[in-house]
């Protein structure tokens, strides 16, 4: 073991934070898990109440989706502070994630399957968020880690200091009388973050938006608000982005929404519109949410259109024929780490990161972290989960299990000359700034992603030391269906005529 490492703080408790503090156990490591919520799960942990509003924008990474805690403590909120702001208070300190009533995972069982627990026998293929959030909960109980973690903790900072690592948190407790914070002070040799990167909704300065938020704040969302697509019948729905939240909201809303307007600025990620349902229609881009004259009357029910009008980017400024009931941003998240805020650069581009940087402007890059896990100017600092476009509970785990060795001494370490190198080169072949330096959308990248870790964790071990396991036979041969199974839905052609509106096409039709 690592005589410099007997610490370890682990920055939540979703699949990457409890697979980090199950293997950094089995290590023989002290190890104190940070939650901010009531339970483990992460984003597979279903909360009925959205999150509170962002800014509108909301461009600045660092900035997170909470207030950070002052640097003394909280004082009690007064006695006559009702149910309703207790609440008001919990989700301010814990957002709720982005998981919807309805939602089903879209990597298959066998794929996800960690090395520290199997799927109930008979567990079908595609499961719920309750089926992902019932797994993590089984390895927390299966592996007696509850007991390690600090449940309603929020980190508000983390800086190095000589040799440790310092912690602040804060506590959110409630009483007869209102909820408290309880600032407290930590040191750690190491720390994980495992906070995941679907927290802080990304929300475009699209001329006229935040007006249109200001106006009617209840008609304009982010994705990771939605819940349950009940709430928008008979309605007509503009949907910013073309990904996967996109689809699948549109999908959901379908049967109960009157119409649906997709908008795309056709990017690399957008789903093929085989993907959405017959009264769903992809347009063009947005370029403006119109002005409205300022004695506009507030809606009067939810049956009632908003009384303005919205401008895409087409070559004769369309307007959508639609009077929109909700705008509904399917606009992704921002890669953020408040508690290192100093380490967060929002005034420059990912081409002009430091050595020391780890988010850029754009929001979307985790920055000179060897092999996406180790932080190179000082690998006490590990993420696991910063990946994309992956097998997620199977590959967090082999991350995992790389901290875990890494830090107790059973592998070692390139020099951070070498790490540096070999960065770099990844910067020069996948550039940065873009959704693909994280992303193992590429046939068999994961793979040989996973047999890199795989080699270099084996390539020292002592007689007698247990040697890490890759991907399972069974592993293998259910990606090689997954990939003939995406080979259907991308195909060009395979499904017909591309439904899209716009430039000529059938934008007005059914209004």
């Amino acid at each position: 073991m690592d005589p410099s490492i007997q610490k370890v703080a682990v920055i939540g408790a979703g699949i990457s934070g409890v697979c980090s503090a199950v293997h950094l156990l089995r290590r023989g490591l002290s190890v104190t898990v940070f939650e901010r919520s009531d339970d483990v799960g992460g984003l597979w942990r279903y909360d009925p109440r959205p999150a509170p509003d962002p800014a509108y924008p909301n461009t600045i990474p660092s900035v997170g989706d909470y207030a950070a805690a002052a640097t003394t403590l909280y004082a009690t909120p007064p006695p006559e502070e009702d149910e309703k702001d207790s609440e008001a208070v919990e989700l301010a300190h814990a957002p709720a994630s982005a998981c919807y009533k309805g939602l089903t995972g879209n990597v298959t069982t066998p794929l996800i399957q960690n090395s520290l627990l199997n799927w109930p026998e008979g567990t079908a293929a595609f499961v719920t968020h309750h089926t992902h959030h019932n797994y993590i909960k089984s390895i927390v109980q299966e592996y007696g880690i509850h007991q390690i973690i600090e449940f309603h903790t929020r980190v508000e900072e983390v800086k190095k200091h000589g040799n440790l690592w310092h912690l602040r948190t804060a506590t959110l407790t409630k009483t007869p009388q209102g909820c408290e914070l309880h600032e407290k002070y930590w040191t750690f040799d190491a720390v994980v973050v495992a906070s995941g990167h679907f927290n802080v909704p990304h929300i475009p300065d699209i001329p006229g938006l935040h007006q249109w938020k200001h106006r009617w704040p209840d008609r304009i969302l982010h994705s990771k608000s939605y819940r349950d697509p009940i709430i928008f019948k008979d309605q007509t729905l503009l949907l910013i982005g073309a990904g996967v939240s996109s689809c699948d909201i549109a999908k959901e809303c379908g049967p109960h929404a009157k119409h649906i307007y997709q908008s795309s600025r056709g990017g690399a990620l957008d789903l093929p519109t085989s993907f959405l349902p017959p009264n769903a229609l992809r347009i063009p881009s947005i370029k403006r949410f119109d002005s409205f004259p300022a004695h506009t009357a507030p809606l009067d029910s939810a049956t009632s259109p908003i009384p303005a009008t919205v401008t895409l980017s087409t070559s004769n400024a369309d307007e959508l024929p639609c009077p929109i009931h909700t705008v509904i941003l399917c606009t992704g998240y921002l890669r953020s780490y408040p508690f290192l805020r100093h380490l967060h650069a929002d005034h420059l581009p990912a081409s002009l990161a430091s050595p020391e940087t780890l988010v850029t402007s754009e929001g979307v890059t985790l920055h000179n972290c060897h092999k996406d896990i180790f932080y190179i100017p000082d690998p006490t600092l590990a993420f696991v989960g910063a990946k994309t476009h992956a097998a997620t509970f199977t590959l967090f785990d082999f991350q995992a299990q790389v901290v875990a060795r890494v830090w107790a001494g059973l592998a070692k370490l390139p020099s951070e000359r070498v790490m540096r190198e070999e960065y770099e080169g990844r910067v020069r072949e996948k550039g940065v700034g873009g959704r693909d330096f994280h992303s193992f959308r590429g046939v068999g990248e994961e793979e040989g992603y996973v047999e890199g870790l795989v080699e270099w964790m084996n390539c020292e071990l002592k007689e007698g030391e247990e040697r890490m396991k890759g991907h399972t036979e069974e592993w293998h041969k259910e990606r090689v269906r997954t990939w003939e199974r995406r080979k259907l839905f991308f195909e060009p052609g395979k499904w017909g005529k591309e439904k899209k509106g716009g430039e000529g096409g059938d934008l007005w039709s059914g209004c």
